[in-house]
C-alpha cells in the first residue's frame, strides 16, 4: 500500500501530521487519493480550542473522525479525492468525502460521492458546507416574495445566502461586521448591511455568526410571526436572549437546524445521500468561488490551523492541497 499521512490534534491547540498504516481495500471499498480538503472554521475552532462540551462528545463525531475529544482526535469532514482503487465504475472518479485531513484513506464505497463534471475538484471542497446550507433552508422553508436576512457571513451564512439568492422576488441580504464581506455578497448576488443597517420586517433570518450579539440582532430584525432559524455551535460557550420585550407580543420563532439530521421537509425523499448530491450540483456556480479565501499545503496545516482559529488568517474557506502522490 502507498503511504499516507494524516493530520491530529495532539490536544487543544497543538496538532501534527503523521504517518497512517493504511488497510488494503476490501470488496465494495475504495482507495482515495486527497486532491483538497478544506478547514471548517466554526466546527473545527471548536474542537481545536478544546471547546466541544463533554455531553456533546457523541454527536459532534465526525463520519470518520478517529480518536476521542478533546485529544488526541484526528477530525475533518471536507475531502476531496480520486479513487484509485475500488469498484469499476468508480476507479479514477473525483469523489467527495466526509473525512478528515489525509493524504491517502480506504473507506465503503457508498461513503463517497462522485463530483460532476462540471465541478472543479478544488470546489467541490465546499460540498459539506453547501450541504448544510441546503439543509438550513428545508428547514427555514422560505417563500416566494420574502424578506430574509443571513447574520453571519462565514462560510455557512455565505453558502446560505448563495442557495436563497435565486429565490424569486426574496429580498436576501448577508449581514455581517466585517465590512469586508460586502465583496462576497456581491459576487453571491445579495445584498449587504452592518448589523445597524440592516433591513428590518424579516420574514425569516437565518443565524450563523455564532455569536450572541448576531442572535440577539436576528431577534429584532424579525416582523411578527418570524422566524430565525439557529445554525451557529456554540460549543461550551452559554448565550442569553432577551425573550421579553417584543418577543412574545410579535410571536416570534427560534429554530434549531444541524446537519447531522436530513431535515424533516425532505428526510424521508432525499435522505442523506440525496441531499449531497444536490449540494454538489449547486457547486457548478462559479459564483462559489468567493467563498475560498486562501490556501496552503497539507504539510503546513500544523502551522496554519492556530492562525486560522486565532484570527490571523481571515477570510472564508481555507483550501488545503496535496502532494500529486
Amino acid at each position: 500500500m502507498p503511504e499516507a499521512r494524516a493530520y491530529w490534534l495532539r490536544r487543544p491547540g497543538h496538532g501534527a501530521v503523521e504517518p497512517v498504516d493504511l488497510p488494503d481495500p476490501g470488496p465494495g471499498e475504495v482507495l482515495v487519493r486527497t486532491r483538497y480538503s478544506a478547514v471548517s472554521r466554526g466546527t473545527e475552532g471548536v474542537v481545536f480550542r478544546g471547546g466541544v462540551p463533554e455531553s456533546q462528545y457523541d454527536a459532534m463525531r465526525a463520519p470518520f473522525q478517529e480518536g476521542d475529544f478533546p485529544g488526541p482526535v484526528k477530525y475533518g469532514y471536507l475531502n476531496v479525492g480520486v479513487v484509485e482503487r475500488g469498484p469499476d465504475h468508480l476507479l479514477g472518479r473525483t469523489v467527495f468525502c466526509l473525512y478528515p485531513h489525509q493524504t491517502r484513506y480506504v473507506v465503503p464505497a457508498e461513503a463517497v460521492t462522485p463530483v460532476p463534471a462540471d465541478v472543479p475538484a478544488g470546489r467541490a471542497v465546499l460540498a459539506g458546507t453547501v450541504e448544510t446550507a441546503v439543509n438550513a433552508v428545508w428547514d427555514a422553508a422560505p417563500l416566494i416574495g420574502d424578506r430574509i436576512a443571513v447574520v453571519g457571513a462565514g462560510m455557512v451564512g455565505a453558502s446560505v445566502a448563495a442557495v436563497l439568492a435565486g429565490l424569486p422576488g426574496a429580498r436576501v441580504q448577508l449581514v455581517d461586521v466585517s465590512p469586508d464581506r460586502a465583496a462576497v455578497a456581491a459576487a453571491l448576488g445579495v445584498d449587504f448591511a452592518a448589523p445597524e443597517d440592516a433591513a428590518e420586517d424579516c420574514d425569516l433570518v437565518v443565524h450563523a455568526s455564532a455569536t450572541e450579539a448576531g442572535l440577539r440582532r436576528s431577534l429584532e430584525l424579525l416582523a411578527a410571526e418570524g422566524t430565525v432559524v439557529e445554525l451557529s455551535w456554540y460549543g461550551d460557550r452559554t448565550v442569553s436572549l432577551p425573550l421579553g420585550a417584543h418577543f412574545h407580543p410579535r410571536r416570534l420563532t427560534v429554530r434549531g437546524s444541524q446537519v447531522g439530521t436530513v431535515s424533516p421537509a425532505r428526510g424521508a425523499r432525499r435522505g442523506f445521500a440525496g441531499r449531497m448530491e444536490l449540494a454538489l450540483r449547486l457547486l457548478a456556480d462559479d459564483r462559489y468561488d468567493a467563498l475560498i479565501t486562501g490556501e496552503s499545503p497539507f504539510e503546513e496545516l500544523p502551522e496554519v490551523l492556530p492562525r486560522l482559529v486565532g484570527g490571523d488568517l481571515p477570510g472564508l474557506a481555507h483550501r488545503v492541497a496535496y502532494p500529486p502522490d
